[in-house]
């Protein structure tokens, strides 16, 4: 008998997993531009418990492990900064990451007051870039991550978050 992933709020005791997943996941990505210092990378595991705690956080289980995390917080602007969404590679294609997304965007949107939703992700992140325009996404812009990467910012106002849901 299989079991289901669930999404549902990070607890501080999951911060040790997602700081693991992370550092898998983010792997293909760093392979990608052929750069491993990319701040999922790099990251500690102490920013990582402090981001649990203070931000939007959701992972998805699957029995007790952890196979996929998700992060926000609302900026000055009004906007929802959404970011490190990563699915376990076994399980990457089943919808995973979009209901982390969606749940993301449902708390970000009401309970803290975001009007948009923003994220980032590297120019060359084909698949990302799929997901992020299949649930409502548009390019604005471009920008360098700190990291050197090429980046494409995408953003949706949180009043669409539901119609994709």
């Amino acid at each position: 008998m299989g079991m289901s992933v669930t999404i549902s709020v990070a607890t501080e005791q999951d911060a040790e997993q997602i700081f693991r997943l992370q550092y898998l996941c983010f792997q293909s990505e760093a392979a990608l531009y052929g750069n491993y210092r990319i701040d999922p990378l790099v990251q500690s595991l102490d920013s990582v418990r402090q981001e649990v705690t203070s931000d939007c956080v959701f992972v998805a289980r699957l029995g007790e492990e952890v196979v996929g995390s998700v992060r926000g917080s609302v900026t000055e602007d009004g906007a929802a900064a959404i970011g490190k969404l990563c699915v376990h590679p076994r399980l990457q294609g089943h919808g995973i990451g979009a209901r982390l997304l969606r749940a993301a965007e449902g708390a970000l949107a009401e309970e803290r007051g975001a009007k948009k939703f923003r994220l980032f992700t590297g120019h060359r992140s084909e698949g990302n870039l799929r997901l992020y325009r299949r649930v409502g996404y548009e390019t604005v812009g471009t920008s360098k991550g700190a990291d050197g990467v090429p980046m494409i910012v995408l953003e949706k106002p949180a009043s669409t978050y539901a119609t994709t849901a």
